[in-house]
Protein backbone atom coordinates (compact mmCIF):
# COMPACT_ATOMS: atom_id res chain seq x y z
CA UNK A 1 0.00 0.00 0.00
CA UNK A 2 1.26 3.22 -0.89
CA UNK A 3 0.05 6.94 0.95
CA UNK A 4 0.70 10.01 -0.52
CA UNK A 5 0.73 13.48 1.12
CA UNK A 6 -1.19 15.30 -1.15
CA UNK A 7 -3.32 18.88 -0.48
CA UNK A 8 -2.52 18.20 2.93
CA UNK A 9 -3.78 14.39 3.24
CA UNK A 10 -2.51 11.37 3.28
CA UNK A 11 -3.95 9.41 0.37
CA UNK A 12 -3.58 6.03 -0.21
CA UNK A 13 -2.45 5.42 -4.24
CA UNK A 14 -2.43 2.52 -6.33
CA UNK A 15 -0.58 1.83 -9.27
CA UNK A 16 -0.78 -0.46 -12.34
CA UNK A 17 2.11 0.05 -15.01
CA UNK A 18 2.08 -1.28 -18.62
CA UNK A 19 3.72 -4.59 -19.59
CA UNK A 20 6.70 -3.58 -21.33
CA UNK A 21 7.13 -3.77 -25.02
CA UNK A 22 7.89 -7.18 -26.63
CA UNK A 23 10.63 -5.06 -28.68
CA UNK A 24 12.25 -3.78 -25.20
CA UNK A 25 12.01 -0.27 -26.37
CA UNK A 26 11.67 1.98 -23.56
CA UNK A 27 8.54 4.57 -23.51
CA UNK A 28 6.40 6.96 -21.95
CA UNK A 29 2.91 5.38 -21.04
CA UNK A 30 -0.31 7.41 -21.34
CA UNK A 31 -1.57 7.61 -17.74
CA UNK A 32 -5.38 6.88 -16.63
CA UNK A 33 -6.37 8.21 -13.48
CA UNK A 34 -9.31 6.01 -12.02
CA UNK A 35 -11.75 7.78 -9.58
CA UNK A 36 -14.37 5.82 -7.60
CA UNK A 37 -17.84 7.18 -5.80
CA UNK A 38 -18.72 8.41 -3.13
CA UNK A 39 -19.37 6.72 0.21
CA UNK A 40 -19.98 2.90 -0.89
CA UNK A 41 -16.97 2.84 -2.73
CA UNK A 42 -13.49 2.62 -3.06
CA UNK A 43 -10.22 2.43 -5.20
CA UNK A 44 -11.07 -1.71 -4.92
CA UNK A 45 -13.79 -1.45 -7.39
CA UNK A 46 -11.37 -0.79 -9.81
CA UNK A 47 -9.29 -4.05 -9.60
CA UNK A 48 -12.32 -6.14 -10.22
CA UNK A 49 -13.68 -3.65 -13.16
CA UNK A 50 -11.26 -1.89 -15.24
CA UNK A 51 -7.72 -1.33 -13.91
CA UNK A 52 -6.17 -4.65 -15.16
CA UNK A 53 -7.64 -4.38 -18.97
CA UNK A 54 -6.51 -0.63 -19.14
CA UNK A 55 -3.16 -1.41 -17.54
CA UNK A 56 -3.17 -4.18 -20.26
CA UNK A 57 -3.84 -1.99 -23.50
CA UNK A 58 -0.60 0.29 -22.24
CA UNK A 59 -1.80 2.65 -19.81
CA UNK A 60 -0.15 3.55 -16.52
CA UNK A 61 -3.04 3.24 -13.99
CA UNK A 62 -3.17 5.19 -10.75
CA UNK A 63 -6.13 4.83 -8.79
CA UNK A 64 -6.82 6.31 -5.11
CA UNK A 65 -9.03 6.45 -1.97
CA UNK A 66 -11.12 9.90 -2.19
CA UNK A 67 -10.93 11.58 1.17
CA UNK A 68 -12.93 10.10 3.85
CA UNK A 69 -12.96 6.54 1.92
CA UNK A 70 -10.69 3.60 2.42
CA UNK A 71 -7.37 4.66 3.87
CA UNK A 72 -6.67 7.90 2.90
CA UNK A 73 -7.34 10.73 5.81
CA UNK A 74 -11.00 11.18 6.72
CA UNK A 75 -11.41 14.75 7.99
CA UNK A 76 -14.26 16.01 9.62
CA UNK A 77 -14.95 18.44 7.21
CA UNK A 78 -14.23 19.32 3.21
CA UNK A 79 -16.23 16.94 1.20
CA UNK A 80 -17.82 19.87 -1.40
CA UNK A 81 -16.86 19.24 -5.11
CA UNK A 82 -14.02 21.53 -4.74
CA UNK A 83 -12.52 19.74 -2.43
CA UNK A 84 -12.26 16.73 -4.24
CA UNK A 85 -10.85 18.66 -7.28
CA UNK A 86 -7.70 20.14 -5.32
CA UNK A 87 -7.05 16.76 -4.21
CA UNK A 88 -6.77 15.37 -7.71
CA UNK A 89 -4.88 18.09 -8.95
CA UNK A 90 -2.44 17.87 -5.93
CA UNK A 91 -2.14 14.18 -6.52
CA UNK A 92 -0.88 14.69 -9.68
CA UNK A 93 1.21 17.04 -8.94
CA UNK A 94 2.60 14.92 -6.08
CA UNK A 95 3.71 12.14 -8.44
CA UNK A 96 5.03 14.23 -10.89
CA UNK A 97 2.76 13.41 -13.69
CA UNK A 98 2.70 16.65 -16.12
CA UNK A 99 0.88 15.38 -19.18
CA UNK A 100 -2.20 15.17 -20.13
CA UNK A 101 -4.01 12.08 -18.72
CA UNK A 102 -7.05 10.19 -19.25
CA UNK A 103 -9.53 10.36 -15.96
CA UNK A 104 -12.09 7.13 -15.96
CA UNK A 105 -14.56 8.02 -12.62
CA UNK A 106 -17.54 6.10 -11.48
CA UNK A 107 -20.62 7.75 -10.01
CA UNK A 108 -18.97 11.02 -8.21
CA UNK A 109 -15.62 9.81 -9.35
CA UNK A 110 -16.93 10.66 -13.35
CA UNK A 111 -18.36 14.48 -11.93
CA UNK A 112 -14.89 15.24 -9.90
CA UNK A 113 -13.45 14.40 -13.44
CA UNK A 114 -15.48 16.88 -15.01
CA UNK A 115 -14.82 19.57 -12.94
CA UNK A 116 -11.20 19.11 -13.00
CA UNK A 117 -11.39 19.03 -16.55
CA UNK A 118 -13.33 22.31 -16.37
CA UNK A 119 -10.87 24.14 -14.33
CA UNK A 120 -7.55 22.33 -15.85
CA UNK A 121 -8.78 21.66 -19.90
CA UNK A 122 -5.24 21.48 -20.84
CA UNK A 123 -4.22 18.74 -18.57
CA UNK A 124 -7.27 16.25 -19.42
CA UNK A 125 -6.52 13.89 -22.72
CA UNK A 126 -10.11 12.20 -22.58
CA UNK A 127 -13.31 11.63 -20.13
CA UNK A 128 -14.86 8.57 -19.30
CA UNK A 129 -17.91 9.03 -17.15
CA UNK A 130 -19.67 6.17 -15.95
CA UNK A 131 -23.37 7.29 -14.24
CA UNK A 132 -21.95 10.01 -14.12
CA UNK A 133 -22.25 13.83 -15.13
CA UNK A 134 -20.72 16.90 -15.50
CA UNK A 135 -21.64 19.73 -12.17
CA UNK A 136 -24.50 21.19 -13.62
CA UNK A 137 -27.22 22.58 -11.65
CA UNK A 138 -30.03 19.32 -12.02
CA UNK A 139 -26.56 16.94 -10.77
CA UNK A 140 -26.90 19.19 -7.37
CA UNK A 141 -30.21 19.80 -7.35
CA UNK A 142 -30.19 15.54 -7.07
CA UNK A 143 -27.32 14.68 -5.45
CA UNK A 144 -29.25 14.86 -1.79
CA UNK A 145 -31.67 12.08 -3.07
CA UNK A 146 -29.09 10.24 -4.60
CA UNK A 147 -27.62 10.26 -1.65
CA UNK A 148 -30.55 9.32 0.69
CA UNK A 149 -31.42 6.33 -1.72
CA UNK A 150 -27.56 5.42 -1.65
CA UNK A 151 -28.07 5.30 1.94
CA UNK A 152 -31.43 3.61 1.83
CA UNK A 153 -29.95 0.44 0.51
CA UNK A 154 -27.41 -0.19 3.16
CA UNK A 155 -28.11 -2.89 5.96
CA UNK A 156 -28.21 -1.70 9.08
CA UNK A 157 -24.63 -3.05 10.89
CA UNK A 158 -26.36 -3.49 13.95
CA UNK A 159 -28.87 -6.40 13.10
CA UNK A 160 -28.59 -9.88 13.87
CA UNK A 161 -26.98 -11.61 11.09
CA UNK A 162 -25.20 -8.74 9.36
CA UNK A 163 -21.50 -9.96 9.03
CA UNK A 164 -18.33 -9.93 7.25
CA UNK A 165 -18.27 -8.30 3.77
CA UNK A 166 -21.85 -6.76 4.15
CA UNK A 167 -21.90 -5.75 7.67
CA UNK A 168 -17.87 -3.84 7.14
CA UNK A 169 -19.54 -2.38 4.30
CA UNK A 170 -22.35 -0.99 6.15
CA UNK A 171 -20.29 0.09 8.84
CA UNK A 172 -17.48 1.38 6.91
CA UNK A 173 -20.56 3.72 5.21
CA UNK A 174 -22.29 4.90 7.92
CA UNK A 175 -19.09 6.06 9.50
CA UNK A 176 -18.08 7.88 6.82
CA UNK A 177 -21.74 9.80 6.47
CA UNK A 178 -21.64 10.21 10.59
CA UNK A 179 -18.11 11.27 10.99
CA UNK A 180 -18.01 13.93 8.11
CA UNK A 181 -19.73 16.72 6.45
CA UNK A 182 -19.98 14.49 3.60
CA UNK A 183 -24.23 14.83 3.08
CA UNK A 184 -24.08 18.50 4.00
CA UNK A 185 -21.45 19.63 1.55
CA UNK A 186 -22.09 17.86 -1.49
CA UNK A 187 -25.19 19.35 -2.25
CA UNK A 188 -24.04 22.59 -1.60
CA UNK A 189 -20.65 22.63 -3.82
CA UNK A 190 -20.20 25.46 -5.69
CA UNK A 191 -20.23 24.57 -9.58
CA UNK A 192 -18.52 25.67 -12.68
CA UNK A 193 -20.01 28.29 -15.00
CA UNK A 194 -21.75 26.06 -17.79
CA UNK A 195 -19.54 28.44 -20.57
CA UNK A 196 -16.06 26.61 -18.33
CA UNK A 197 -17.98 23.15 -18.73
CA UNK A 198 -18.87 23.75 -22.43
CA UNK A 199 -15.33 24.93 -23.29
CA UNK A 200 -13.71 20.82 -22.33
CA UNK A 201 -12.68 19.96 -25.95
CA UNK A 202 -11.18 16.57 -24.88
CA UNK A 203 -12.80 13.60 -26.31
CA UNK A 204 -16.04 12.30 -23.64
CA UNK A 205 -17.87 8.64 -23.12
CA UNK A 206 -20.41 8.43 -21.02
CA UNK A 207 -21.76 5.00 -19.95
CA UNK A 208 -25.33 4.88 -18.08
CA UNK A 209 -27.59 2.23 -16.75
CA UNK A 210 -31.02 2.00 -18.64
CA UNK A 211 -32.98 1.67 -14.80
CA UNK A 212 -30.48 4.08 -13.63
CA UNK A 213 -31.94 8.00 -13.06
CA UNK A 214 -28.39 9.40 -13.49
CA UNK A 215 -28.91 9.02 -16.89
CA UNK A 216 -31.92 11.32 -17.29
CA UNK A 217 -29.03 13.95 -17.38
CA UNK A 218 -28.29 12.93 -20.57
CA UNK A 219 -29.79 15.70 -22.69
CA UNK A 220 -27.95 17.82 -20.45
CA UNK A 221 -24.38 16.13 -21.64
CA UNK A 222 -25.46 16.31 -25.14
CA UNK A 223 -26.07 20.31 -24.95
CA UNK A 224 -23.01 21.05 -23.07
CA UNK A 225 -20.76 18.27 -24.46
CA UNK A 226 -21.35 17.84 -28.26
CA UNK A 227 -18.53 15.91 -28.34
CA UNK A 228 -19.28 13.24 -25.74
CA UNK A 229 -20.78 9.97 -26.94
CA UNK A 230 -23.47 8.49 -24.82
CA UNK A 231 -23.60 4.53 -24.80
CA UNK A 232 -26.63 3.24 -22.67
CA UNK A 233 -26.60 -0.41 -20.93
CA UNK A 234 -30.56 -1.90 -21.52
CA UNK A 235 -31.57 -3.06 -18.05
CA UNK A 236 -28.55 -2.30 -15.50
CA UNK A 237 -28.72 0.38 -12.34
CA UNK A 238 -26.51 2.16 -11.52
CA UNK A 239 -23.94 -0.11 -10.00
CA UNK A 240 -23.40 -1.31 -14.06
CA UNK A 241 -19.85 -1.02 -13.20
CA UNK A 242 -19.65 -3.22 -10.72
CA UNK A 243 -22.21 -5.78 -12.28
CA UNK A 244 -21.29 -5.93 -16.01
CA UNK A 245 -17.70 -4.83 -15.72
CA UNK A 246 -16.93 -6.97 -18.57
CA UNK A 247 -19.55 -5.19 -20.56
CA UNK A 248 -18.13 -1.91 -19.35
CA UNK A 249 -14.53 -3.00 -20.44
CA UNK A 250 -15.92 -3.68 -23.86
CA UNK A 251 -17.63 -0.45 -24.23
CA UNK A 252 -14.53 1.66 -22.88
CA UNK A 253 -11.82 -0.25 -24.18
CA UNK A 254 -12.36 0.17 -28.00
CA UNK A 255 -13.54 3.78 -27.43
CA UNK A 256 -10.25 4.87 -25.53
CA UNK A 257 -8.17 2.84 -28.32
CA UNK A 258 -10.17 5.02 -31.17
CA UNK A 259 -10.74 8.58 -29.52
CA UNK A 260 -8.00 8.44 -27.01
CA UNK A 261 -5.21 7.68 -29.76
CA UNK A 262 -3.67 4.64 -27.68
CA UNK A 263 -2.16 1.89 -29.36
CA UNK A 264 -2.67 -1.81 -28.83
CA UNK A 265 -2.58 -5.53 -30.28
CA UNK A 266 -6.20 -6.17 -28.70
CA UNK A 267 -9.51 -6.22 -30.53
CA UNK A 268 -12.13 -6.23 -28.57
CA UNK A 269 -15.61 -5.83 -29.74
CA UNK A 270 -17.92 -3.65 -27.98
CA UNK A 271 -20.77 -5.24 -26.58
CA UNK A 272 -23.18 -2.05 -27.15
CA UNK A 273 -22.62 0.28 -29.69
CA UNK A 274 -25.46 3.14 -29.91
Amino acid sequence: MSMVLANGLSVHVERIAPPEPASGARRTAPTAVLIHGLAMDTLASWYLTLANPLAAAGLDVVMYDLRGHGHTERPAEGYALDDFVDDLAALLAALDITGPVHLIGNSFGGTIAFGYAARHPERVAAIVAVEAVPPITAWRERMPRWLSNAGAYLPDPTLAGIDGRDGRRARTVREVITATSLLRDVPASAIPAQERIAAIGCPVLCVYGGEATVGELAPDVRRLLPQARIVTVPGQRHTVLVDQPDCVRDIVLPWLLQSGGLSSDHHLLACIDQ
